[in-house]
């Protein structure tokens, strides 16, 4: 019998309270240490693994999805640094995962690409003042206002998240 994937194989999303330095610290070093985690996740799968499905992604739509939501993240980070609570551009991530880079290409590019991403996204991390996280953007679709805080705690999970999903394919399914 097969098993269920579960909800969320790393825990749910429970963001920290107020920013303090020491989560702040632990969540930046998590954003630091998801590439390589992901990259690890996915080493040594055959294309048939990569594409083996947890719940309606197949574990390459996993990968290429982290790619391009972390990058989408960093950009509305800059934004809200830059501007003045400005409303992000939304995507609609399950029709980007139907693209065929997403589909059927190679997951290299998007491990390289998420490598490249947090270096630089840990670079401005680091250097954030707690003024500076409690900036804002809206979010065109829920029409929720978010602190860098809230994103920073959200993307740390994120990445924990969607890397579980694959690994929890890996142990349950032999992916």
């Amino acid at each position: 019998m097969t098993q269920t994937p579960p909800d969320n194989p790393a825990g749910p999303f429970e963001p920290s309270g107020p920013c303090d330095p020491s989560v702040q610290a632990n969540l930046v070093e998590t954003i630091r240490l998801a590439p390589g985690e992901l990259r690890k996740a996915v080493a040594g799968l055959s294309a048939n693994q990569l594409d083996a499905v947890y719940k309606n992604w197949t574990i390459r739509q996993i990968t290429h999805h982290l790619a391009d939501s972390h990058l989408h993240s960093l950009i509305r980070f800059k934004w809200a640094l830059t501007e003045e609570r400005p409303t992000i551009k939304a995507y609609e991530e399950a029709d980007w995962v139907q693209l065929a880079d997403s589909k059927s290409g190679d997951v290299e590019p998007a491990l390289l690409l998420l490598d490249g991403l947090h270096a630089k996204w840990v670079q401005l991390l680091q250097t954030m003042t707690p003024e500076q996280f409690a900036r804002t953007f809206v979010h065109p679709q829920s029409g929720e206002t978010v602190s860098l805080w809230q994103a920073l705690n959200y993307y740390a999970w994120h990445g924990r998240h969607h890397t579980a999903q694959i690994l929890w394919l890996r142990t349950s399914r032999g992916a």
